[in-house]
């Protein structure tokens, strides 16, 4: 099969059997031309340590979150961040929020934290009830993980239902930690990041990685938000250096700045998330949740249809999805994929249909 072509520009058309990774949630634009640009220019400086203080990779993304540069850390993933976030608090229980992302669990068990799942349910659309869930929080807890929107089910919180959680949180002495990996898919996403809450709550991190949006997985680039002095102390005292490499560096200082591409990511994200939400709606063989992010949770209706028939029928067709089978939460009955661009989408809705 041949690779999938992710530049929206081109103007041919898409073949029935080109490979195209609907599993993979990247923004379909592919990697913004001043990253490509900033890395074939900065090619000498992978023989020299990059600088420790990464201070104008933190002065571009303090311009892009309005966050302080001291509240900023520079890492590899967001995954690097939980592991250290896990390591300072030492938690003996954590509640995770289910469905949703699962990079949590194999860390947490590790530590020998217990795991406790507060479950959203399928006849709420898989909503977070957070009246209900802050009745939840107790002193018992000394963690709480969300990842905002849901990285499974692709439902959004706005900031102000995540200040209530993060005040009841503070009052039982529990870490909050919000994953904001699909954020800036989100339309008007200013108005559900938790960044602006950063300087008020020393007890949350936020944390961001250039994976999705930016579609730069192999460049390694995340950051976190936090402006718990006593972490931030812990780091400059125990921390790693070099946790990035001069490309990331380099690279991480356009990529923020790229406001062409940043405007171009959210109009096709939030066109495309509404002409395939629309174009699926009068199948009554399937359930839509609502998505937020820039992919969408689908449930299968039909008692003879499973999530891995349709990943392998759309597997046969070059396109490839994801069943959510081993998601804690759900079962073989739901699938997800991401929206791509126009030729790409029509492409996977008109193939769906035939086989739900």
């Amino acid at each position: 099969m041949k690779n999938a072509n992710f530049n929206l520009s081109a103007g041919n058309l898409i073949e029935q059997y080109e490979t195209v990774r609907f599993d993979l949630n990247l923004n379909p634009l592919g990697i913004p031309k001043s990253v490509i640009t900033t890395v074939s220019n900065n090619i000498s400086g992978l023989n020299r340590y990059p600088d420790t203080d990464y201070k104008l990779l933190k002065d571009s993304i303090s311009e892009y979150t309005k966050a302080a540069c001291d509240n900023i850390v520079i890492g590899s993933s967001s995954y690097e961040f939980i592991k250290l976030l896990i390591e300072f608090n030492n938690p003996k229980k954590a509640l995770l929020i289910s469905p949703g992302l699962q990079n949590y669990e194999n860390i947490l068990k590790l530590n020998g934290c217990e795991i406790i799942y507060y479950n959203t349910n399928d006849e709420d659309d898989f909503i977070l009830d957070i009246a209900d869930f802050i009745s939840s929080l107790n002193e018992s807890l000394d963690m709480v993980f969300i990842s905002n929107p849901n990285g499974t089910t692709s439902s959004a919180i706005d900031r102000e239902s995540i200040e209530f959680i993060a005040k009841i949180c503070k009052g039982n002495d529990i870490f909050l930690v919000i994953d904001e990996e699909y954020i800036e898919f989100v339309k008007d996403y200013s108005e559900y990041t938790a960044i602006p809450l950063i300087d008020a709550y020393d007890n949350m991190a936020v944390l961001r990685n250039t994976t999705k949006f930016f579609a730069v997985p192999g460049l390694r680039l995340a950051y976190a938000l936090i402006s718990n002095s006593v972490f931030k102390k812990t780091l400059d005292i125990a921390g790693f250096p070099y946790s990035i490499n001069n490309m990331a560096y380099a690279a991480g200082i356009e990529m923020f700045q790229d406001a062409d591409y940043i405007n171009s990511s959210h109009s096709v994200i939030n066109t495309e998330r509404n002409l395939v939400y629309a174009a699926l709606t009068s199948c009554k063989t399937i359930k839509l949740y609502k998505p937020d992010a820039n992919f969408i949770l689908i449930k299968l209706l039909k008692d003879d249809i499973t999530a891995g028939d349709v990943v392998e029928y759309l597997s046969n067709k070059g396109l490839c999805i994801r069943s959510c089978a081993d998601i804690y939460g759900l079962n073989n009955k739901y699938i997800r994929f991401c929206f791509m661009n126009p030729k790409q989408n029509d492409l996977l809705v008109n193939t769906l249909l035939e086989i739900v």
